[in-house]
């Protein structure tokens, strides 16, 4: 059976904190609503949108979370028209080893609360389209931690859960892995701290991309 490595993408392929807390503040000052700081919005980095404003906001009705939502979609397409998007440069060494993996066999997918427009515009950005044989995304799943893209994943991608592993930054990653049977590695460098990985179960957490190619091993 095939060996398939699922990514999350942000905090963890790419760095896209600006991106997100500049879209996010001007979401919730198109809605009337006071802009969370900007540690808030890192601890929901990985959820859906809808999921990301009822905890951001627990106590708004649903009819504002559902329009934050909307908005924040609107306000990135704003920013990247006005070409104020920063770059969501790769982190340092995953394009290395992403190229050792695919040229050690595994296969390679994504599961990200990105849409699927905003994974396609990014992938393509960095060359890295051809890399992936499956995509996951918000925008056909429920939010992280659901195990639904996974599933999906190791179904386009021909694989068994003994044979896949999830690698994210957030401890949503980690839990979605565990309801899904499959391994679940962390990331040091992304949205939450080793010490919240390591208590969603993480089996083991990377300090630097290069490490990953030996603990998928």
């Amino acid at each position: 059976m095939p060996r398939l490595a699922v990514f999350d993408c942000d905090g963890t392929l790419v760095d896209s904190q600006a991106n997100i807390g500049r879209a996010m503040t001007r979401a919730f000052q198109a809605c009337d609503q006071a802009p969370p700081p900007i540690a808030a919005i890192r601890r929901v980095v990985g959820l859906s949108l809808v999921e990301s404003m009822q905890v951001l906001l627990p106590d708004a009705p649903d009819a504002l979370h559902r329009e934050l939502a909307a908005t924040y979609k609107a306000m990135f397409h704003q920013l990247r028209s006005e070409n104020a998007l920063d770059p969501e440069p790769l982190f340092e060494g995953i394009l290395e080893t992403l190229d050792h993996l695919r040229d050690h066999g595994w296969r390679l997918g994504v599961a990200t609360g990105k849409s699927d427009r905003g994974l396609s515009l990014l992938l393509a950005h960095h060359g890295l389209t051809d890399r992936f044989v499956t995509l996951q995304t918000a925008d056909r799943h429920p939010s992280k931690p659901d195990p639904s893209m996974l599933h999906a994943a190791m179904a386009e991608a021909g694989a068994t859960p003994a044979e896949t592993v999830m690698i994210g930054d957030t401890s949503f990653d980690m839990t979605m892995a565990r309801a899904a049977s499959v391994r679940a590695i962390g990331v040091a460098w992304g949205y939450h701290s080793p010490a919240e990985l390591a208590a969603a179960r993480a089996e083991v957490i990377a300090d630097h991309a290069s490490d990953l190619p030996a603990l998928l091993a």
